[in-house]
């Protein structure tokens, strides 16, 4: 049987390429799973071209699927359940996945919804948690339409925050007021009045703005760079009343935190945006949209049928 997955080729128009990779093998620590569907991220086009993934390198994060092979150890799911994780190399028809990284799907949730959560919502929701309590606070959101921004958004909002949504258009900013956005404005236009959280990712210029905007003992929170943009401060802009500017990076287990997003989403309060969703075939299609900043929401790949990026 073989094991068809997406490597890194910077050569390669879409800078990956279609190969067969070993099977994968339960261990004491992993599960096997058949993977149904895939999210697609920035962090992914970037891997592909930056050297993080080696050239031959399987991509991939975000996964669904079922367990095909339990542990053999008898911790984690076991063989049939529905499972979202976030896997190291998941653009594959079956990866092997650490027990720590892996959640259950319950039965109402669509595995092609849970594919979408692990790598923004594990950022939304550690990131807003690290900010403290947002209660009665106000939480300003760049790249709002995106992954991140839309889990970020609801989130917060759930939380009782007041979200002020910054995309980079009008038309981005559709239906942001249904998840939760007190307030939606393109790039930071007429926000004047200071903010006690920011959930960045974008950077640049936008990522400059936004930490003048911060109040006093407030924190920016940097999650993403979709800009690709330097991001330039003023003279004497980190000299003043004391606030924080933090990287995040997801690090350690995620499977608890992935249980809460999933079960988020059966019970109704987080919903998954989805923006693109097509066969892995289409990943072409796929990787301009999300270049070109046509999606809003999450990009869903469908694992069936051949994946057409060889030529």
């Amino acid at each position: 049987m073989t094991n068809r997955a997406l490597v890194a080729d910077p050569t390669h128009p879409v800078t990956m390429r279609e190969a067969e990779v070993p099977e994968p093998t339960a261990d004491s620590r992993h599960v096997v799973i058949e993977v149904h569907h895939a999210s697609l991220n920035h962090g992914d086009l970037n891997d592909a071209t930056s050297g993080r993934i080696s050239p031959g390198g399987v991509l991939g994060s975000d996964v669904a699927g079922i367990v095909t092979q339990a542990a053999t150890n008898g911790s984690g799911p076991a063989v049939g359940a529905r499972v979202v994780a976030l896997a190291v190399g998941g653009f594959a028809e079956r990866v092997a996945v650490d027990v720590d990284s892996v959640a259950v799907v319950p039965n109402g949730v669509q595995l092609s919804v849970a594919s979408g959560l692990p790598v923004a919502g594990l950022a939304a929701l550690r990131t807003l948690r690290a900010s403290g309590s947002v209660l009665g606070r106000r939480v300003l959101v760049t790249g709002a339409s995106g992954g991140v921004g839309s889990f970020a958004i609801q989130l917060a909002a759930a939380s009782g925050a007041y979200v002020v949504a910054s995309v980079g258009s009008v038309d981005r900013g559709e239906n942001l007021r249904d998840l939760g956005a007190s307030e939606v404005v393109v790039a930071l236009e007429g926000v004047v009045d200071p903010v006690d959280v920011v959930i960045d990712s974008v950077g640049g210029s936008l990522l400059a703005r936004a930490w003048t905007l911060l109040a006093q003992g407030g924190i920016l929170q940097s999650v993403g760079w979709t800009s690709e943009e330097q991001a330039v401060l003023e003279p004497y802009a980190t000299v003043g009343p004391g606030k924080t500017l933090s990287s995040y990076l997801t690090v350690g287990p995620v499977g608890s935190d992935l249980q809460v997003l999933v079960d988020l989403v059966a019970d109704g309060v987080l919903s998954v945006p989805v923006g693109w969703q097509g066969e892995w075939g289409r990943i072409t299609e796929a990787t301009e949209a999300l270049r070109g900043r046509a999606v809003s929401g999450k990009a869903i790949l469908d694992f069936a049928g051949g994946l057409g990026v060889n030529g």
